[in-house]
């Protein structure tokens, strides 16, 4: 079959256009196995039907073109938008992922010399962007899975791989969050299996740091992981509680506030001990957190997390007080204050928050007070601006009627003389 050319659709093809528009996976289906439909034909406008599925959210759609050999880098649209560059500025995250787990290239631009990243973050989808900017191919975790050179046995057990690689992609940087991650996988919580995922943690924020195209915040990355797996493989060693202890201990917060000091100086304690200190990123961490006194803003966490993640702070979303995941929407029925992204996270950690939730919801309730108050003081002002402004037009009507009348009387008068009606001159 000839190569695509834009605009130049069989029929099927053209049906095929309008079937992904409509979200029909079954007749997409029917569609790709006819002989005159070609999976990377182009529309007018130089468009996969990849490209397509991936701008609609059509997360089912991607994946059957994908599986159908659909070329996930074809760059023949009319501005140089690709596919990844398309399912950025669709906002999911899934379809991101998928692009980039197919092979996409992350660095390419289009007509205006912008990468997917930088076209995702100019129109607000900023989960996107952290999806781009942390992606780590599976393909890449796997080199340790084999033997290397005279190697008998490969760094990584093949195993280990996938609950590893589940720990890297996750753009929740919050330690409690990746020790649950490490806690639910029983192949993940062992010493043995801690230390050599740890040791190839560093050897890719080592290769990072070192290759041609040097990437500091994959580097920064893999070796915040890296400290807390040796983290988690020191709790398992000496604690008899074992990471149900490394959590409380992370969770714990002081009397007076319950702000988590543990994890604040665990953080700055990894970040402290990245290995490459002529690290740009390196230095910009440390000037951003080193004169911010433990338990003021920016936390150690929210710093990093923009740092690699790329996204700003923790603004415009709800955020678990227990493992930081975003869209947390369940609060503490008495003090309201604290937010849980489920039940589980609520009760793990009640045992710190129990100590300042009658305080927390005296805030509230004194705030709440204030604030009902300064509302009836605003609506009284509000109220008295209203009447004065009525009083004043009133004032203004009884003005204007007074000057209008003495005009009136005297036309009267002048109408009512005899000597100025053309009767009187007869």
């Amino acid at each position: 079959m000839s190569a695509p050319k834009k605009g130049d659709l069989s029929p099927s093809e053209k049906e095929l256009f309008e079937v992904i528009t409509a979200g029909n996976v079954q007749e997409a289906s029917r569609l790709l196995g006819c002989k005159d439909v070609r999976v990377n034909c182009l529309d007018e406008y130089g468009m996969t039907p990849l490209m397509h599925a991936a701008y609609k959210g059509k997360a089912d759609m991607c994946k059957l073109l994908l599986q159908h050999g659909a070329d996930v880098n074809c760059n023949e649209h009319e501005h140089g938008y690709t596919a990844l560059m398309f399912a950025g500025l669709s906002g999911k995250t899934d379809i991101t992922w998928m692009m980039l787990d197919a092979g996409a290239e992350t660095d390419v631009v289009n007509s205006v010399g912008r990468t997917a990243a930088q076209m995702a973050a100019f129109v607000g989808q900023h989960d996107c962007v952290t999806v781009i900017n942390n992606f780590f191919s599976r393909a890449r975790l796997d080199y340790y899975t084999k033997p290397q050179g005279l190697e008998k046995e490969p760094k990584l057990p093949a195993k280990l791989a996938g609950p590893l690689h589940k720990v890297i992609m996750s753009t929740n940087l919050n330690p409690v969050k990746m020790v649950m991650l490490i806690k639910e996988n029983p192949l993940l919580a062992e010493v043995e299996a801690l230390d050599k995922c740890r040791r190839v943690m560093e050897l890719i924020c080592e290769k990072c740091i070192k290759q041609q195209d040097m990437n500091e915040v994959l580097a920064m990355k893999m070796h915040y992981i890296s400290c807390v797996l040796g983290k988690c493989a020191s709790f398992l060693k000496d604690r008899e509680d074992k990471l149900d202890g490394l959590l409380k201990s992370l969770l714990k917060g002081r009397d007076s506030d319950g702000f988590p000091v543990y994890q604040e100086k665990f953080i700055r304690e990894c970040i402290r001990k990245f290995p490459y200190c002529d690290a740009t990123l390196l230095q910009q961490l440390v000037r951003s957190i080193a004169p911010v006194e433990i338990g003021n803003d920016p936390t150690a966490l929210s710093v990093l997390t923009q740092a690699i993640t790329g996204q700003v702070g923790f603004m415009d979303a709800e955020f678990c007080t227990t493992c930081g995941e975003k869209g947390a929407e369940k609060r503490c029925s008495i003090c309201k204050m604290v937010i849980y992204c489920d039940q589980a996270c609520q009760k793990m950690h009640w045992f710190t928050h129990k100590k300042i939730c009658k305080k927390l919801q005296e805030q509230r309730e004194k705030q709440e007070a204030e604030a009902a108050k300064l509302r009836m003081q605003q609506n009284k002002e509000e109220s008295k601006a209203v009447q004065d402004a009525i009083d004043s037009m009133q004032e203004l009507s009884v003005e204007t009627s007074s000057e209008v009348t003495p005009s009136n009387t005297a036309a009267e008068t002048e109408t009512s003389d005899p000597a100025s009606t053309p009767a009187a001159d007869n």
